[in-house]
């Protein structure tokens, strides 16, 4: 057999002929165009119409195909959004089509057999098993008024709404183009047809086709690496095998949304390669991951899934347990207020392999949010992080237990006495996520863990003013710039507010302020650092000092920093 790379230019009238038997396999993710992506080539398409040339002809782009050059029987492996979208604009051309047109449309749909040349009677293009029946009835068979009327929310799934919605789209603008004027609209089918092209690009080798895949999608959804390394991996299991895990990566994919699939596979590579990625994900992840791993089975069943649903529970605060669930969910949620998601590997390491081990993960847990506030805090760069990181990485690779634990999560002397003075600075001058991680931390410690925080509605405000005019209260009680400019902007002179008041009371005096600014609509804080500053008489140098020394010892205490 052959293994030439053939490709050639087609019109529509021959892409939807006898001349392709199209199926796409099971493996490949659903039909995702939104009306969004349809609308634009409904667009290009009857603004190229009305503008060009009668002679000119449209490129569509490309698509790739496993496919013998003496056999209509084609796979497709890039190019089912854009002929699944161009099925339906047809399907729409027909149903407001009258005879003989309607059935000229028609071909392009079905092939109509005929037993004389041995062909079958079926559609020209075969969707994946959970939708080809549905597409069959309601779009190849030109049902257009039942797909109209079904409801959307009892559909199977969402390749199968957007079938439905793209439909009603081209019914619409087909409407607003054409209106009652079949002669134009059959006019605009035959330049669909006859001056519309493809380029097909097609191999009887799988791995030919899926290399150039990896290059050739033009016009269709975005790819995102995961998409071809899914055709990769899934191409090589067992046939018997193939739609199992198809579902097993698709389930996955949904729960985490495809970007979200697309940070797992990232954060594996990091998982494997321990350092920052340099290249391509697509060239890393084979490089570092699949060709680590023995068989395309095993990498489902031993990497992508396990990490994957370790990526669930670590992104979304979703650790199940008997014990100790509510103070591992609590730690990841403010792991999750970190400005980067660089923890995100040691944490997915660690519970696809002890996550049943519960005090051993809460353990984990705690030490890992104190190293990643560490971080955070201090302002590592991501080379930093990385190089940080991958030695909890390289230590998790061995066996470990609450007896004998992962030790490189711990936080050295060195790197807490440098945590410490970034805490005991000026907080304020801190970029504002690093500040209010910090505020919102020591706020927790202080209520014992249990607030919760919503960050959209978060300002931090000073007590003593940034500007006190010298005939104020303010400079009664701080006499002096200097000791007024060594506090202003410290952890003791610094509260969290729910929203942002007039700035004309930010120089209020402090118990005018207390009552104007600091307090709620029903006179309270949510804030357990407010409610204290609420309860105190006064805010001397000697009270500001002595509230920084409680203050980092509650951190202290918090972040086990002795």
């Amino acid at each position: 057999m052959t293994k030439r790379i053939s490709g050639a230019e087609y019109p529509l009238a021959k892409i939807f002929s006898s001349e392709f038997d199209y199926t796409i396999p099971s493996y490949q993710r659903p039909y995702a165009w939104t009306p969004t992506q349809a609308g634009e080539l409904f667009s290009d398409l009857y603004d190229f119409y009305t503008k060009e040339d009668a002679e000119d002809s449209y490129f569509l782009g490309s698509i790739v195909l496993i496919k013998q050059e003496d056999k209509p029987a084609a796979e497709v492996i890039d190019g089912q959004q854009r002929l699944t979208t161009l099925t339906i604009l047809l399907a729409l051309l027909t149903d407001r089509s009258e005879e003989p047109i309607r059935e000229s449309f028609r071909k392009y749909l079905c092939e109509p057999g005929n037993l004389l040349e041995g062909l079958e009677s079926k559609p020209r293009l075969t969707l994946r098993e959970r939708d080809s029946a549905f597409f069959e009835k309601y779009v190849q068979n030109v049902a257009i008024d039942e797909l109209a009327g079904l409801d959307p929310a009892k559909l199977d799934n969402e390749s199968q709404r957007n079938i439905r919605l793209n439909a009603m789209l081209f019914r619409q603008r087909l409407e607003d183009a054409f209106g009652s004027d079949q002669k134009e609209a059959t006019r605009f089918g035959s330049f669909l047809v006859q001056r519309c092209f493809l380029v097909a690009v097609s191999t009887p080798s799988q791995q030919s086709a899926f290399r150039v895949f990896s290059v050739l999608n033009s016009r269709g959804l975005d790819l995102l690496p995961t998409d071809i390394i899914k055709s990769n991996v899934i191409g090589k299991v067992a046939p018997s095998k193939r739609d199992h895990y198809n579902d097993i990566w698709e389930e996955l994919e949904v729960e985490t949304g495809r970007d979200g699939f697309a940070e797992v596979f990232a954060h594996i590579r990091t998982i494997y390669a321990k350092d920052k990625a340099r290249r391509a994900l697509l060239e890393e992840f084979r490089e570092r991951v699949i060709d680590k791993v023995p068989s395309a089975e095993g990498l489902v069943d031993d990497v992508i899934e396990p990490y994957t649903q370790a990526y669930l529970v670590a992104k979304h605060a979703q650790f199940v347990s008997t014990a100790n669930a509510a103070e591992v969910n609590a730690l990841l949620r403010w792991l999750n207020r970190i400005d980067n998601s660089d923890w995100l590997p040691s944490a997915m390491s660690f519970l696809a392999k002890y996550d049943s081990e519960t005090e051993y993960v809460s353990w984990f847990m705690q030490r890992l949010e104190r190293l990643a506030a560490y971080m955070h805090v201090c302002a590592l760069d991501v080379n930093q992080r990385v190089e940080r990181y991958a030695s909890v990485l390289r230590e998790l690779e061995a066996p470990s237990s609450m007896v004998n634990p992962a030790t490189a999560v711990e936080l050295t002397t060195v790197e807490k006495n440098k945590f410490k003075a970034a805490l005991d600075g000026d907080v304020y001058e801190l970029t504002a996520r690093r500040r209010n991680y910090i505020i919102l931390r020591l706020d927790s410690f202080l209520s014992d863990g249990a607030a919760i925080y919503d960050p959209t509605i978060l300002t931090i405000e000073h007590v003593l003013p940034q500007t006190v005019d010298e005939d104020s209260e303010w400079a009664r009680l701080w006499p002096s710039s200097s000791a007024r400019e060594k506090w202003v902007h410290r952890i003791a002179n610094l509260v969290p507010l729910n929203q942002r008041r007039n700035s004309k009371a930010r120089n209020y005096d402090f118990e005018r302020k207390k009552v104007a600014y600091f307090t709620g609509k029903k006179g309270v804080s949510s804030y357990a650092l407010t409610t204290q500053v609420l309860h105190m008489q006064e805010w001397s140098l000697q009270e500001v000092e002595r509230r920084q020394r409680l203050l980092l010892e509650v951190l202290s205490e918090g972040w086990s920093l002795t």
